[in-house]
């Protein structure tokens, strides 16, 4: 330990700290989607949503589902299907209140990641549902985002982090989920009941209400 905690308080700090950025950096915003874009997005499976309320609180959320599952619908404009879920909704309560939007696409083996951030709104029905159509279920709702800022990050925190090497990866170090729920929250369901909902049979219901 070096001695007392000191925190930063201006940018000018900030960057007499990091340097600046290099050009190629500021360089690489974009404000439409190029074709490298749309194959990133026809190939990912999941992203993170990142959302904050009108006072600032924040809130990141994950989606998944079959690589390709953000549906562009032009070159500034793409819909995330929702399903089913715990129904809390804090994400989509955020965007009720501030639709400023935050999104990390993942490839699965792939350190780079594409960066999108812009304008979101909830829609509950449209024609381009028909074409999020999985197992046989439509969305519940699309998350529609208006792209204001598009680029990617480099792969230096998937290599400093090790995260798609799989002899780095140790499910045991902490107890399955259903201990986890039991440790953490206030739940009446017993650990063998929540054994079982979080059992072999999870994974079928994932497309149901």
């Amino acid at each position: 330990m070096r001695g007392e905690l000191v925190e930063i308080g201006s940018e000018a700090e900030l960057r007499e700290l990091l340097g600046e950025p290099i050009p190629r950096a500021v360089t690489k915003e974009r404000v439409r989607l190029h074709e490298i874009d749309r194959e990133w997005l026809a190939a990912s499976p999941f992203c993170l949503v990142a959302t904050a309320d009108a006072a600032g609180n924040c809130d990141v959320s994950p989606k998944g589902d079959p690589p390709g599952f953000t549906l562009v619908l032009d070159d500034t404009t793409i819909a995330l299907p929702e399903r089913p879920g715990n129904r809390r909704a804090d994400g989509f309560r955020n965007i009720l209140a501030n639709p400023h939007v935050g999104l990390i696409y993942l490839i699965p083996g792939r350190g780079e990641t594409l960066r999108i951030n812009g304008r979101a709104r909830l829609v509950r029905e449209a024609p381009f549902f028909d074409q999020m159509v999985v197992k046989g279920h439509r969305p519940v709702l699309a998350l529609v985002v208006e792209i204001e800022q598009i680029f990617f990050h480099c792969a230096k925190a998937f290599m400093r982090s090790a995260l798609w090497r799989p002899e780095t990866w140790d499910p045991e170090v902490l107890p399955p989920q259903p201990q986890i729920v039991k440790r953490v929250q206030q739940t009446e369901e017993t650990l063998e009941e929540l054994e079982r909902y979080y059992g072999a049979d999870y994974a079928r219901r994932l497309y149901q209400g």
